[in-house]
């Protein structure tokens, strides 16, 4: 193993995004619990209307996504590859996984916890970056929009081209 190799195999954990097969978040993410390796898997609950029901249904901020906190270069990469519904981690560059931003997860992380109304959006590059000052959301960092005049904070997880955003008064922010 050549010195460069052992670098990448000392290196430290990250958040790495990975495919999953169509509706196998949950699959995929009891197998890596059950395999004891870390994992976020952020989602909403939504009420669904049948004819002859109502139910709480949850569903994947991402779908076909879900976030594993590993070393890039090591058994544990193997490990999380070889779990049933995984396919692959996503990369920018072909055979390197590309980390998500540790301040992205932990914005996706406050968001779920905070108990807002959550939507999903397509991935937004305009707006400002902003950072939420005050309020269930205080901390979480993204970028304000508008949407029939109500303001809408919203977390952008490039790697994946998805964004998650909720409602908010624009004097709970402060720019980044």
């Amino acid at each position: 193993m050549s010195g460069g190799d052992k670098s990448q195999v000392n290196a430290r954990p990250n958040w790495y995004a990975l495919s999953v097969k169509s509706r196998h978040e949950y699959i995929t993410q009891a197998e890596l619990i059950r395999k004891n390796i870390n994992n976020f898997l952020p989602s909403v609950s939504r009420m669904r209307q049948w004819k002859d029901r109502k139910k709480l249904v949850t569903f994947p901020f991402f779908p076909g996504y879900l976030f594993v906190y590993i070393k890039p270069y090591t058994d544990e990469r193997i490990r999380v590859l070889k779990t049933r519904g995984a396919v692959s981690l996503i990369s920018l560059e072909p055979g390197q996984p590309t980390p998500v931003p540790e301040e992205e997860i932990d914005s996706l992380r406050i968001l779920v916890e905070s108990g807002q109304e959550i939507d999903v959006f397509p991935h937004i590059k305009e707006g400002a970056r902003v950072r939420v000052k005050k309020g269930p959301l205080t901390g979480a960092i993204g970028t304000l929009l508008s949407k029939e005049d109500k303001h809408i904070f919203v977390v952008n997880i490039d790697i994946l081209g998805r964004s998650v955003g909720v409602k908010i008064c624009a004097d709970d922010i402060e720019a980044d």
